[in-house]
């Protein structure tokens, strides 16, 4: 590919996603050294590229099957405010399809040497995340279209990739409870990003029959869920800092708490604003962030 095709490429990933699976990574390994003394950078790296191959080659098969099942189109909300090379013409479906599958194959290399590593736990996680992945949007499941999108990114962002990144520090399940726990509040927050961008399209996705939880809830229902969502994950953090289970350090994630304040104030009109999700996903990074230095300092 010549320079101008590579930058396309890399901007067809959604590489502004990747900031809450490094967040979600970041805080799995930060509990192996809080819970159990253990953390090799090594294998923090490892687990860090694997994750967000995984995570891109998500984003280009969702292009690929949302192209092929006419979700996406010209006029279709998602190509207003990122770039979606398929729709453009500059790639074709076979170049994204391989893509992906190449991404899928280079975590895969990383997850046999993990198995051999860690043993065979390691390979019911990769298969739990890597079918979760593919039937988001490729057939014959598709579960994206009944609804089921926010509860799977909840898991695979919150119990699968922080217990799953907590599991190649420690090589143990000791002390998952607490990890299964902390990783609550983290996967709440990935999966209010995808319900805004679902109240958003409430009224493309019902055009296209396409269910959604936010079509299924409609706009007041939604904004409801989404704001219960938000609360109950600073609420998470702050029992979970008082129980112990993370150290009071914790608590400087409160600091977001005007952020969160000025998006719901700036989602509380009729219609959802063009920028519902990105701005969602700004407030989750910035959670994330904080999150990580209060375990940082909590281990100071």
């Amino acid at each position: 590919m010549k320079m101008q095709h590579w930058r396309t490429w890399l901007l067809a990933t959604r590489p502004w996603s990747f900031s809450m699976t490094a967040v979600a990574v970041t805080v799995g390994s930060l509990l192996a050294l809080r819970l159990q003394g253990i953390f090799r950078p090594g294998l923090y790296l490892l687990t860090l590229v694997a994750m967000i191959a995984v995570h891109a080659a998500t984003n280009l098969l969702n292009d690929y099957f949302d192209v092929r099942h006419g979700v996406d189109q010209p006029e279709a909300p998602t190509a207003h405010y990122r770039p979606h090379p398929l729709l453009a013409g500059v790639f074709s479906p076979r170049l994204i399809l391989l893509s992906a599958l190449g991404l899928y194959g280079g975590a895969a290399l990383i997850g046999l040497y993990f198995t051999w590593l860690r043993g065979w736990p390691i390979i019911g996680l990769a298969l739990l995340g890597g079918l979760a992945s593919i039937f988001y949007t490729a057939d014959p499941i598709k579960y994206k279209h009944y609804a089921l999108g926010e509860l799977s990114v909840f898991a695979m962002w919150g119990p699968l990739m922080i217990g799953g990144s907590y599991f190649v520090q420690a090589g143990n399940w000791t002390e998952i409870g607490p990890v299964a726990l902390i990783s609550v509040p983290i996967g709440l927050l990935v999966a209010a990003v995808l319900l805004a961008n679902n109240l958003k399209d409430i009224a493309y996705d019902r055009k296209l029959a396409v269910r959604t939880l936010g079509n299924l809830l409609g706009l007041r229902r939604g904004r409801r869920l989404f704001e219960a969502l938000i609360l109950i994950a600073y609420l998470s953090i702050i029992v979970l800092a008082l129980g112990h289970l993370l150290p009071l350090w914790a608590l400087i994630v409160l600091l977001s708490l005007p952020q969160a304040w000025t998006l719901f104030r700036r989602l509380s009109g009729s219609e959802l604003p063009a920028d519902a999700d990105p701005r969602t996903a700004q407030l989750a990074l910035l959670f994330g962030v904080l999150l990580v230095s209060g375990l940082l300092l909590g281990q100071l």
